[in-house]
């Protein structure tokens, strides 16, 4: 077997490892969405549907181009086929950066208004209080696991094609002798699990963020979880009991 043909190979293995965590990541984008709507006060900017209604504007062509590449994908058998799928996931990503960048700007707003209203006394009831609080937090989980996802090691496009990206996150797979681990690469659930302890444990927990912005975006989201939990959650349960 020639070099280019092992080449091809292997960048049909990798393009194809995780490739349903790219529906994963656009399911992830329609669940904040319907989290989004389904907050009963109205801490939006401008109007309660405008987040909402951009997101699936990016949306819908997030997801033609990437059922387009993975379709591709499929065919490919030369090393230019697979770079050109891989240039397209690269602008597919930088599309999804910006979509999350707008639902991190937007759930934050949405939890500066929350606070607002909680410290000016104009919040609701503690019933929808909390679940606000609620529909927050896991908002913030997700669009956490949504960066994590992204900007680890170049983000799915490049993860496994290029060993430039230095990793951004040091998961425990990574530091296995097993053989069954040797080509292992962490998937949008690895990275939603992530998401999910740093949320609820304010620190890492089995996976190490290495890079300064991985760290700087662990800050964030354990902030951000802080501030729900222990000031709008707990003001909830006060009013409660």
């Amino acid at each position: 077997m020639s070099t280019s043909e092992t080449a091809s190979q292997n960048h049909h293995h990798v393009l194809n490892t995780h490739a349903a965590d790219f529906w994963m990541a656009r399911g992830a984008i329609l669940v904040i969405v319907l989290l989004q709507l389904l907050l009963v006060n109205d801490f939006s900017l401008w109007s309660k549907l405008l987040a909402p209604g951009v997101e699936l504007l990016m949306f819908l062509p997030l997801s033609v181009a990437t059922a387009w590449t993975q379709n591709k994908a499929k065919y490919a058998t030369t090393d230019a086929h697979f770079h050109l799928i891989a240039r397209w996931r690269r602008v597919i990503r930088r599309t999804a950066l910006v979509l999350t960048i707008i639902v991190t700007l937007m759930n934050s707003i949405a939890l500066y208004f929350l606070l607002k209203a909680l410290l000016t006394g104009h919040a609701g009831s503690a019933q929808t209080l909390l679940i606000d609080a609620m529909n927050i937090w896991f908002t913030n989980i997700i669009a956490f696991a949504l960066w994590f996802w992204s900007i680890d090691r170049g983000g799915p496009a490049s993860r496994g094609i290029t060993s430039k990206q230095a990793a951004d996150f040091l998961f425990p797979q990574m530091s296995l002798t097993d053989p069954a681990y040797r080509d292992w690469s962490p998937g949008f659930i690895d990275y939603l699990f992530v998401a999910f302890t740093t949320a609820t444990a304010f620190s890492p927990t089995d996976t190490m963020p290495l890079s300064a912005r991985a760290k700087l975006l662990s800050m964030a989201e354990a902030g951000v979880s802080l501030l729900t939990l222990a000031l709008v959650a707990a003001r909830a349960v006060n009013i409660l009991a």
